[in-house]
């Protein structure tokens, strides 16, 4: 099975030193192996982002589309935006750090075509093995995932890698809610997808600072936990096929 035209959208928020060099790398690592398209998210950035995405457009890079928050609202309605625009059946997320690898999007690429006979298969995620991030960010994002994977049962072990492949009508008829993007395999599996995920790699920052800390990655995510666990409660399989 040959890789699938892709929409790949990247929430960007302050990120001037970091986007331009990320979308010429996705050219490096897709060029000639599939169609796609980049779509960046200017998440309301108050540096040069947006100007710096402008300049790269008007150069000649054709592939690149660019939507705009006037005010930042936060990275799920920044990848909401971006995947309701997006043209392609299946979309991949990153990151706007740069952390992660673009080459990886061909791993993940490479899970779906060999699970292709998988009809309900809606999401591969990205799994870091070694997390290039400072100690208490590490363990912040270790005791977030195993009491998400405790209550929620969704067996992945790593929801905060932003380096996802996801079905786009199935994502679109997620429940939408700030933060909802730490959820998606377990909202997935609600919705009666399935779930894989595959080791990815992971580098460091080199410009700018991360947006997630201690308070609202650990402590957001784990509010937010109790509201998801409800929705998985309160689901209902609503599969439905049509028979001859």
């Amino acid at each position: 099975m040959p890789v699938p035209p892709l929409s790949l959208v990247i929430p960007a928020y302050n990120e001037a030193e970091n986007v331009v060099p990320l979308v010429q790398e996705i050219a490096q690592s897709l060029e000639g192996r599939c169609e796609y398209e980049v779509i960046v998210v200017d998440d309301g950035s108050d540096d040069d982002t947006l100007a710096r995405l402008q300049t790269m457009r008007a150069g000649g890079e054709t592939r690149l589309r660019i939507l705009r928050h006037v005010h930042n609202l936060g990275q799920s309605a920044a990848l909401r935006n971006g995947v309701r625009a997006a043209l392609g059946e299946w979309v991949a997320t990153l990151d706007g750090d740069g952390q992660n690898d673009p080459a990886d999007i061909l791993r993940l690429c490479a899970v779906l075509a060999e699970r292709s006979g998988e009809q309900r298969l809606r999401l591969v995620c990205g799994r870091r093995v070694r997390r290039e991030d400072p100690w208490l960010k590490r363990l912040s994002s270790r005791i977030a995932n195993a009491v998400r994977g405790r209550l929620l049962g969704d067996a992945v072990p790593d929801t905060g890698c932003g380096l996802k492949l996801v079905h786009r009508e199935a994502f679109l008829d997620l429940p939408f809610f700030d933060h909802m993007h730490r959820f998606l395999p377990a909202l997935i599996e609600r919705g009666g997808g399935t779930v894989v995920s595959v080791e990815v790699g992971h580098r460091p920052r080199l410009h700018g600072e991360s947006k997630y800390g201690v308070h609202n990655r650990l402590w957001v995510g784990i509010t937010d936990l109790f509201g998801v666990l409800w929705l998985k409660r309160r689901a209902k399989n609503l599969i439905c096929e049509e028979v001859n």
